[in-house]
Formats: C-alpha cells, sequence, structure tokens
C-alpha cells in the first residue's frame, strides 16, 4: 500500500443506531439504512480503533483510514504528516427526530477529564433539513451560575437557561468545546468535530432506551467541571463571502481544530490544496472530480478524502452543487 498512489477516496458510512434518530439519513446519504431501527448517526470519516472508515472505491477498496496514515501517512497527509498519527477530524451526519441529551465536551484546559489517547472536544454544525418545531441549544443564557444551573436539573427546567435557536436549512451553528448543548425534534445536521468521543450528558428529557428499557447514564459532576460559564463565541455564524465566482466560497467556521467552507456553484471550479489534505462532502445536487484526468463521480451524502498527494483538483458541477471543503489548520 505504501507503494501506491493516492487518489480521491471515498469512505463509506458508519450508521448508529440512537433512541433520538430517525430514517432519515437513508435520503440524505446514499447508502441505504440498515434494519428498521432509528439511525442517529453515520459516521462519515472516521479514524476511532471502534469504528474505522473503509475506502469504498478504486485500488484500495476495503482499506482502512487508520491504515492509510499508518502506512500512507505522508502521501495522505502532506507538510501536517509530522504532527498526527490518527486523522484528526471526526465527520457526521446526524438525524435527531427527538432531542438529544444536554451534553457538554472537555477542552485542552481539562485534561484530566479527557481518556488518553483521546482529545479535547470542539465542533460545529451545518443544518440540512429542519421542521417548523426544531430546536438548536447553544451555550447558557447571559447570568446563569453553576448554582442555578445545578437547581435547574432539579426541577427539570434547564432548557429556560440555555440559548435556543430555531434553526433553518443553511445554518452554521459552533460548539466549542466546554458548551452545554444539545439539538433535536426533526433537525438534520452536519457536524464536523475533533476525533473525539469524551462526551458527558447532564440532563436527558427522561428518555428510556427500548433496548435497554433503561435511562442512560448521567454524568453530571464530569459536565460541570469542564463548562465554560463565561463568554463564549458558540452559537449561529455568519458566512464570510470569500469569493464569488468561479464559485460561491463562503467561510462558516475558522478555528484551531478545523476550517470549513461551503461551496455553491453551477460552472468547473478548483478543489482541493497542494501538499495538504482536504475533505469533500456533497450536500445538494452531484458532479465529478477529476484527478489524472480520471473523474470520480460525486453524489448528495459522499464523502471524499482528497490526499494531500493529489494536489488541487477540478470539480464539474451536473448543476448546482454544494459543497462543503474542510481543512486542517
Amino acid at each position: 500500500m505504501s507503494q501506491m498512489p493516492l487518489y480521491p477516496l471515498r469512505f463509506a458510512p458508519i450508521y448508529q443506531y440512537r433512541l433520538w434518530g430517525g430514517r432519515r439519513l437513508g435520503e440524505t446519504l446514499s447508502e441505504p439504512l440498515p434494519g428498521s431501527d432509528p439511525i442517529g448517526e453515520a459516521w462519515v470519516l472516521s479514524d476511532r480503533a471502534d469504528h474505522q472508515s473503509l475506502v469504498a472505491n478504486g485500488p484500495l477498496k476495503g482499506q482502512s483510514l487508520g491504515q492509510l496514515m499508518e502506512h500512507s501517512r505522508e502521501a495522505l497527509m502532506g507538510k501536517l504528516a509530522s504532527r498526527f498519527t490518527r486523522f484528526p477530524l471526526l465527520l457526521k451526519f446526524l438525524d435527531a427526530q427527538t432531542m438529544l441529551s444536554v451534553q457538554v465536551h472537555p477542552s485542552d484546559a481539562h485534561p484530566e477529564l479527557i481518556p488518553a489517547g483521546d482529545t479535547a472536544k470542539t465542533e460545529a454544525w451545518v443544518v440540512i433539513e429542519a421542521e417548523k418545531d426544531s430546536q438548536i441549544y447553544a451555550g447558557l443564557k447571559s447570568g446563569t451560575t453553576e448554582k442555578i444551573l445545578r437547581s435547574s436539573l432539579e426541577d427539570e427546567t434547564i432548557a429556560d437557561h440555555l440559548v435556543c435557536i430555531h434553526p433553518k436549512p443553511g445554518d452554521a451553528v459552533f460548539i466549542p468545546a466546554g458548551t452545554v448543548h444539545t439539538l433535536g425534534d426533526g433537525v438534520v445536521v452536519f457536524e464536523v468535530q475533533q476525533n473525539s468521543d469524551v462526551t458527558f450528558r447532564l440532563y436527558d428529557w427522561g428518555h428510556i432506551d427500548p433496548r435497554t428499557k433503561a435511562s442512560r447514564p448521567l454524568q453530571v459532576d464530569h459536565a460541570f467541571a469542564c463548562i465554560d460559564f463565561g463568554a463564549s463565541d458558540a452559537g449561529l455564524v455568519a458566512a464570510r463571502v470569500e469569493t464569488s465566482t468561479p464559485v460561491e466560497r463562503e467561510s462558516l467556521f475558522d478555528c484551531p481544530a478545523f476550517l470549513l467552507c461551503r461551496l455553491i456553484g453551477q460552472d468547473p471550479f478548483p478543489v482541493g490544496a497542494t501538499a495538504e489534505p482536504r475533505v469533500l462532502v456533497c450536500i445538494a445536487g452531484s458532479g465529478q472530480v477529476t484527478h489524472n484526468q480520471i473523474p470520480y463521480s460525486v453524489g448528495k451524502g459522499d464523502v471524499w478524502l482528497l490526499p494531500a498527494e493529489a494536489g488541487v483538483c477540478a470539480f464539474q458541477p451536473s448543476g448546482e452543487t454544494t459543497l462543503l471543503e474542510i481543512a486542517i489548520p
């Protein structure tokens, strides 16, 4: 594998049962959903020991992202290769038909709360679908203290102390580590996050998991230990237009963990970068990305990793198409 030149890599989604999920990810992605259970998450690029994304196209089909990082890291990561032993981002689609637990993720300021081998967890969402009653909670209302928040858990009024967003498709929401947050009631989002699975639940709305017939455990003390009660950048972000031709390029998220731009266009435009990897996520429309004169079909819901070795590629939309392009700072 180390001798084989890399090319644009498509990865198969890893569907995850969640009690709060639904069945809409079968429409958002091209891969059919398994069984009939609620599916809340599709892990579409994952270098986790327990959930490894597998290449779905070309000579490397069946190889895991972890194997690529081990054997072809220079070709895959380019000038970032010396910084990472595993791919630093975890990408997902979420279908939140009911409310997720109210939760928080630790920052680097709390290493004692982060298991060995894991990291802090800053994340962000791009809203794909939303219903009239959909809600996103992102951060604490001004004046909410630890005492007030603890009391709200006892009388089940925690939602009264969270900043509520009524999302619409296209909205972008930033959730830095330390932010109390949740979402649900019929919202589908794309999520970019640090490659971490550390979550502390504060409150779970009385959910009972039909599989276990029990409520899910809470980690209230751990959650309070890492909540940021000060001013925060959490919440809706305004898109910053960087270019308008040949593609409208909007910067949505720019933080130390990831950069994310939304690309909207119907004429050919470049994607990828020299000596750095890029991830493309197609959220509307379709087209093809060309590398070394070989076209690769891109459909709605597809996730493509453009290795650093591939450099800048050409994207040809089939009508108006919307891509998310993700970079690692």
